[in-house]
């Protein structure tokens, strides 16, 4: 059982770096791109600090509800 954790917390820590290493290619592009998008709501907020992540707090109601950011600069 505790090899099991093991393993499955590696295979985690593992996926996690490659999704930080592409998302970091991203972040470094100096160009923009156009989205066009369909929705119910916007929201127009500024992503505070946690430590070394961001926050963005969201209406209550949301939960449940899939949504898309898209940073703008």
């Amino acid at each position: 059982m505790v090899r099991v954790c093991a393993v499955e917390r590696e295979m985690e820590n593992q996926i996690h770096q490659m999704e930080k290493e592409r998302y970091s290619n991203v972040e470094q592009s100096d160009c923009s791109v156009k989205f066009e998008v369909y929705g119910k709501a916007l929201l127009d907020k500024k992503v505070a600090s946690n430590g070394n992540c961001g926050r963005l707090y969201l209406p209550g109601d949301w939960v449940g509800h899939r949504v898309k950011i898209i940073r703008i600069d």
